[in-house]
């Protein structure tokens, strides 16, 4: 017990106080900014930081997830402010912490995650935008004007009057902010939005400009306690609603996001949520903003290197000791460095890589409805805009059917029809149906996940007309039996799902295929029986079937190989990078080994094949992207764990195996020598973190990467749930896009 402890208390010297520092070096001037942009005291700004790092650190379900005040909800700061006053504010935050706490001991946390994404990427996006203009007036000299129209307006004019001194701190700070990223990684240590504003105001006192000086005077430093809002309880409410959906919505989707970042243990999302309401609670209570978790700092806790809790709680105690012993130092930071601060957050604030996500998904006018309608009518309005659209958006895809027809080779006329068969797609099906030719033999497959009694009529009298004319109709279907179901008259769904066993269903084994490939009989000519296997009448059906619909392409593919990533992975059978992937034929130029192994430059025992696939994939293809992929329940990390393979026993399995013993050794480093239940899978996501270190051992790809060509991707797939896991490299990665309060969606992909 005494090593474990002593082992702990390393880990956390070693990790977590470094990480703590860093992070609490990003806090400090952000709270300082979204404080400002919340029309609210600095101090509550500090106030939510350390309360958000010592109280939703300890209670919360992430061992990572930083949480503080957040950019996104300081437009309806804002608003609480002006409508009811500061105190009330914070009672408003109290009781938001007490509506979370209950749906966090509701167990309710993932009923938040329903929340379309794009309603999410355009409120912030929209907050963004209003913050950056409001406080473009500041930098300007000017004062802000109470709507984001009102300040595009009145913007020209503040153009046309501007301060110069006040104009050249701001764009002292932009100017750091923008270009601190291209510096050298040692001085990048020194987090960007601190060096801006120590910068700015080093700057300001040189030349003895005549700038506005933050005042703490007035800031509320003296506690006093919250009061009951006055007014339409029914407004107070909905107010409060609001502050706890906004603030629990960004903290779980934060933690979803951050969660496939680090090799530890996965979240609790209603105990984060549960740590969260206490947090808000003793916040309001406290006299400070609301809290939710913030992707800006919670990314920098993981590539800090933070592995427990202890980072995160840390860092709220930090900002605690900076804000008694050092707080006369705010004093010093000229108020338009803060302006500018926020104006370079709010832009990055409109995320382009969340719009080209949205995109891929059909959801831009969700966002673009709920962006334009924030910023137009008020954040509230905003969200119920795009929620709304989401919604019939949602009921749109719901009700849309596809009917595709194509020839076979053997005569049949094959139809799929997708989606949900409802009353709402039975004119489109019936429509496509009917232009079927009487007489001709029909393969219908129905890859569907409902269908209504309006539905099951039209398709079942269709059949018979069409099989009282001559031809046949053969149905198969992908999901549940339904057409079978609703034909026999029973009114529940069965107990047991059928296996998909349409024959077209490619990613399917080949005994769950109902008419795939399998053995054949071979005649010879000198009368000897011959069975194929099957493989080879998978290559039958493969000329039947497919070759003719993919000849094109691949005459195209003929003339030259230009694939985009170098794809490393397991040999296991279980794992194909084209499904996992989403990718076809000319994608991927793809390694397959025993463990997804990458030897390091100058390892015993050599290996060259792997070796000459990086050269000629980054130096003769030009690939921008190498990807080493893990799974779950790796064989090959199982041996490694265990020792290795037995003397004598598959030597050359042995030998190859000494290339995992550095992510043995990293895997010690991290979770300690003691073998837990869990223990294989981390291993196999320290090995794809290990394997992109060991890439870098190769000078070609280190040059590569350091020069921005070439990017290097670890991905883990979990056999037992089908999804794939975004895998963070060990090192930290170039730079850390500072728009704190976005959610970045999407990092774990099949949720």
């Amino acid at each position: 017990m005494f090593r474990d402890t002593q082992g702990r208390l390393l880990n956390t010297l070693r990790h977590d106080v470094p990480a703590s520092l860093v992070v609490s070096l990003v806090a400090v001037p952000l709270s300082l900014g979204i404080a400002l942009a919340s029309g609210a005291p600095l101090a509550s700004g500090l106030i939510a930081a350390v309360v958000g790092g010592v109280v939703a650190g300890a209670l919360g379900g992430s061992s990572v997830q930083v949480s503080g005040p957040a950019a996104g909800l300081s437009l309806v700061v804002v608003d609480l402010v002006q409508t009811y006053g500061w105190r009330a504010t914070c009672m408003i935050t109290l009781l938001a912490g007490a509506v979370q706490l209950v749906l966090g001991m509701l167990k309710a946390a993932r009923a938040a995650l329903a929340v379309s994404p794009a309603v999410i990427h355009g409120m912030l996006a929209a907050v963004g935008v209003i913050i950056a203009l409001s406080q473009l007036h500041v930098v300007l000299g000017g004062s802000p004007q109470q709507s984001a129209v009102a300040n595009l307006i009145q913007l020209p004019g503040q153009l046309a009057d501007v301060h110069g001194h006040k104009v050249m701190v701001g764009l002292v700070t932009i100017g750091v902010l923008a270009l601190w990223t291209r510096l050298p990684r040692r001085v990048r240590a020194v987090p960007a939005p601190l060096a801006a504003l120590l910068a700015a105001a080093a700057t300001a006192w040189m030349f003895d400009w005549n700038v506005t000086r933050v005042d703490l005077s007035g800031s509320g430093v003296e506690w006093a306690f919250p009061v009951l809002p006055q007014g339409d309880w029914h407004l107070v409410v909905a107010a409060v609603l609001l502050v706890a959906l906004l603030a629990g919505c960004e903290s779980l989707l934060c933690c979803v996001a951050v969660d496939g970042r680090h090799g530890g243990r996965r979240a609790d999302l209603d105990q984060e949520l549960t740590g969260q309401g206490v947090a808000n609670m003793v916040s309001g209570a406290l006299g400070g903003l609301p809290v939710a978790g913030v992707i800006v700092r919670s990314t920098a806790n993981v590539v800090a290197g933070a592995r427990t809790r202890c980072s995160t709680i840390l860092h709220g105690v930090w900002v605690l000791v900076f804000a008694l012993g050092f707080g006369w130092s705010i004093a010093l930071i000229p108020m338009e460095a803060l302006a500018a601060l926020l104006v370079f957050i709010g832009v990055q604030m409109v995320n382009l890589g969340h719009i080209r996500k949205v995109h891929g998904h059909g959801e831009v006018p969700v966002y673009v409805v709920t962006m334009v309608t924030v910023i137009l009518l008020g954040l509230a309005e905003g969200v119920l805009a795009g929620l709304g659209l989401a919604a019939l958006l949602a009921l749109r895809r719901l009700t849309w059917v596809t009917v595709l027809k194509r020839d076979g080779r053997d005569g049949r006329l094959h139809v799929t029809v997708s989606g949900s068969l409802t009353f709402l797609g039975v004119p489109r099906l019936t429509r496509e149906l009917r232009t079927i030719a009487s007489g001709t033999p029909v393969d219908l497959d129905l890859n569907i996940d409902f269908m209504d009694n309006a539905a099951f009529e039209a398709l079942h009298s269709w059949r018979l007309d069409h099989e009282r004319t001559g031809g046949t109709v053969d149905i198969d279907e992908l999901h549940d039996e339904w057409y079978a179901l609703t034909a026999s008259g029973a009114r529940s769904r069965p107990t047991k799902k059928s296996l998909p066993v349409a024959p077209d269903r490619w990613w399917l084994p080949w005994d769950q295929r109902r008419r795939g490939p399998g053995r054949r009989t071979v005649v010879s000519n000198g009368g000897s029986v011959q069975v194929d296997c099957q493989l080879t009448a998978g290559a039958h059906e493969y000329h039947r079937r497919t070759a003719p619909l993919v000849r094109p392409l691949f005459t195209e593919l003929a003339r030259r190989q230009q694939p985009s990533h170098l794809f490393i992975t397991c040999a296991d059978s279980r794992i194909v990078p084209s499904l996992i992937t989403a990718s076809g034929p000319g994608d991927l130029f793809t390694v397959r080994n025993i463990g997804n192994l990458v030897p390091r430059r100058g390892a015993e025992p050599p290996d060259d094949s792997v070796v000459a696939a990086i050269e000629y994939a980054t130096q003769v293809l030009g690939v921008h992207t190498i990807t080493v992929c893990g799974h779950s329940g790796c064989g090959a990390m199982a041996g490694v764990l265990s020792a290795g393979v037995r003397a004598g026993s598959l030597p050359g399995l042995r030998r190859w195996l000494r290339h995992g013993h550095h992510s043995l050794a990293r895997f010690i480093e991290t979770e300690g020598d003691r073998l837990h239940s869990g223990a294989l899978d981390v291993l196999c996501r320290v090995n794809v973190q290990q394997q992109l270190e060991n890439l870098r051992t190769y000078r070609k790809v280190d040059e590569q990467v350091r020069a921005g060509k070439l990017e290097l991707v670890g991905l883990f797939f979990d056999i037992a749930t089908a999804r794939v896991h975004l895998v963070p490299p060990l090192r930290a990665t170039p730079s850390v896009k500072m728009s704190d309060g976005g959610v970045l969606a999407g990092e774990e992909w099949g949720a």
